[in-house]
This record gives C-alpha cells, sequence and structure tokens, in this order.
C-alpha cells in the first residue's frame, strides 16, 4: 500500500510544476482542479462493492457480484450499508454516502465499484467527503445512475472515473476483456464496435452510424442523458464543456423525452461547446404514447447535432447493453466519426 501511496504523491505533485510545449487538448481540464488518474489494478487487489442507488432484494445478486470479481483474480470487501434498504434505495442517503465515503478512506482498498445503479446516486451528491476522494485516489466505476456520481467527483476533484459495467452486470468475455486491458493492462485502447456478421450477408447488429464525419479531440465527459440532465443547474455539473467529447446513452425513454432532454443540454448551453458528440445505445427507448406521431431516434440526434458541425457518432458499445466497454470519464481521447472510434490519448491508469 505505501508503494501506491508513493506512486500517487508523485503523480499528483508533478501537477504543481509547468509544462512545456502544452498543446490544446492539454489545456483541456474540469472547472478548477487537476485531473488525477488512479492506480490500476493489479491481481490481488481489493474491490470495495457500494450501493449508492437502489436496493437490491434478493441474495444471488450478492454471490454472483462476488464470484465474478473473484474470478478476475480481486478480492472482494461489501460495503457496511450495500445489503440495507430504505423505500426503493439502498439505505437512507446518509448510509449511502458514508459507505462511498469510507470506501475512499480505506487504504486497504484499491477501487470502488456501484453493485447497481437505478435511482438515488444524485441524493447523495451533497453529503460526500470530495477532500477525501480527492486526497485517496481510487479507481471508480459503475454506469446508468452512477452517472451523478461520475460527473460530480470529476467537477468537484478531478479525479478520473470509469463508466463501465457494475457489479451485477454480465461479466461476458467482451466486457471482461476492455476493463482488464483498461485497468489491469493500462493499454490505451481505441474503442471499435465488433464486426462480425454472423452468418448474414452484411452486418446487421452493432452497427455505428456517422451523424457528422470527422475527427475530434478532447476530454470524455457523459454518461447516461437522463441522470446527466437531472442534476444540470447544480454545483455537480461540470462547468467546463469546452472543447470536450460529451458521450451519452440511456434506457426506457421515450423519444419525446430524449428530444426534451437533447433541449435542454442545447439550451444549456452545453451543446455548443462540445468538440465531438457519441451516442451509444439507447435500449428499449420508443415512441411510447406520443399521440400524433413521433419523430425518430436518428431525427432527434440529427436536430441537434448535425447544426454543431462537428465529428458525431452514435451505435458506441455504451449503454444499458452486455457488451458494454469501460470509458474513461476525463480522460483524453480522439474519436473518428467515420469509423465510429474512441482512441485513449493517455494512460488510463497509473
Amino acid at each position: 500500500m505505501q508503494r501506491r501511496k508513493f506512486i500517487q504523491n508523485i503523480g499528483i505533485g508533478s501537477l504543481a510544476f509547468p509544462l512545456t510545449n502544452i498543446t490544446e487538448i492539454d489545456k483541456i481540464a474540469p472547472s478548477n482542479n487537476s485531473v488525477i488518474i488512479p492506480q490500476g489494478l493489479e491481481e490481488g487487489d481489493t474491490v470495495g462493492v457500494v450501493s449508492p442507488s437502489s436496493a437490491i432484494f434478493e441474495t444471488e445478486p450478492y454471490l454472483i457480484a462476488k464470484e465474478s470479481l473473484e474470478a478476475m483474480g480481486l478480492k472482494v470487501k461489501f460495503g457496511k450499508f450495500v445489503k440495507s434498504s430504505y423505500g426503493h434505495l439502498a439505505g437512507t442517503d446518509e448510509e449511502r454516502a458514508e459507505e462511498l465515503n469510507n470506501m475512499f478512506r480505506d487504504d486497504s482498498i484499491q477501487a470502488v465499484m456501484a453493485l447497481r445503479g437505478g435511482s438515488g446516486a444524485a441524493r447523495i451528491l451533497n453529503k460526500l467527503d470530495y477532500e477525501a476522494i480527492k486526497n485517496n485516489p481510487k479507481i471508480f466505476i459503475g454506469y446508468s445512475d452512477i452517472t451523478a456520481l461520475h460527473l460530480a467527483i470529476f467537477e468537484k476533484t478531478g479525479l478520473v472515473t470509469y463508466h463501465g459495467p457494475l457489479a451485477v452486470s454480465t461479466w461476458n468475455t467482451f466486457s471482461f476483456d476492455h476493463f482488464k486491458r483498461l485497468l489491469f493492462d493500462n493499454e490505451k485502447i481505441t474503442f471499435t464496435n465488433p464486426t462480425d456478421k454472423g452468418d448474414h450477408l452484411a452486418q446487421t447488429k452493432n452497427r455505428i452510424r456517422t451523424i457528422q464525419p470527422g475527427e475530434a479531440t478532447g476530454r470524455l465527459i457523459g454518461g447516461n442523458l437522463s441522470v446527466l440532465t437531472g442534476i444540470m443547474g447544480s454545483e455537480y455539473f461540470p462547468t467546463n464543456w469546452e472543447n470536450n467529447i460529451l458521450y451519452l446513452e440511456d434506457v426506457g425513454e421515450q423519444i419525446y423525452a430524449v428530444d426534451r432532454m437533447m433541449s435542454q443540454l442545447q439550451l444549456g448551453g452545453v451543446l455548443n461547446k462540445i468538440s465531438g458528440f457519441v451516442f451509444g445505445k439507447c435500449t428499449s427507448c420508443n415512441p411510447g404514447g406520443s399521440g400524433y406521431g413521433s419523430l425518430t431516434m436518428e431525427e432527434v440526434m440529427d436536430h441537434y447535432i448535425k447544426p454543431l458541425h462537428i465529428p458525431a457518432f452514435s451505435g458506441a458499445m455504451i449503454g444499458h447493453i452486455d457488451d458494454n466497454i469501460t470509458v474513461p470519464n476525463g480522460l483524453k481521447a480522439k474519436i473518428n466519426a467515420t469509423k465510429g472510434s474512441i482512441e485513449l490519448l493517455e494512460n488510463p491508469v497509473k
């Protein structure tokens, strides 16, 4: 553990010295903080599992989560309140915040993973110990409702976190391979969609759609669309969107609701500042009971994104899907909207 602390302190301390030959991409940073990249994982490390959002009322998911993480060579430590419940939530706001704060303060924990998403993470944003998180930087991973925590942590501390599988996610070969290459092997991955045609003459699954061709560089900032827009206007929502790449995903939203949330991003001044745009999957998003008709998802995206004249594509492997990649939130990257690729420009961990 002392070795890890020493490396982390070197990494944090080096940010105080001026750099030479600074490029435009180097100038991109969170609002008032330097970016912090956490230490990577090694076999034998301990992962702290927390429940900052909704509760799980059955016992089997806990067992599957533990067995999956142990199969990766990791040890598992469940949070103090991980099996608690308060209505649909995994404990009171105070309990869920305390659990997350304690995991960052605990020197025996090398990474923190959310058990599941659901709802409720935004309720604890004002109860988190951001100084403790900043002073004890470690991997934090999850997606869906966990987006609120990713955005708040990056805004308040500059810590790069990871929009990726939850402890109870389907840890198939695809999702684990990306997780391992990123957080164990420290690989600067170039994310692309699978191109397997199966027994078809043309690819029918996991296709990307180019909204606007070209390449763009910037910090990857985003997550779940409805959660992200839900904390707009608060002090936990990122204030520096200039030249960042916005990535989004969602699940179970009707298309008119997606349109409303994209309008919110436009009116809030986010869209006219970003350098690039990636939309992952909007799983089970449909017209719903929209009355006289509905726009398609393509029409909604084109309406808000094409006038920006920035590189943009949709269909990336980000979202409520089994084949879910792990995206470093806050890391520098380059997208190629024609190829549908996301290339990391710096190491994802130390």
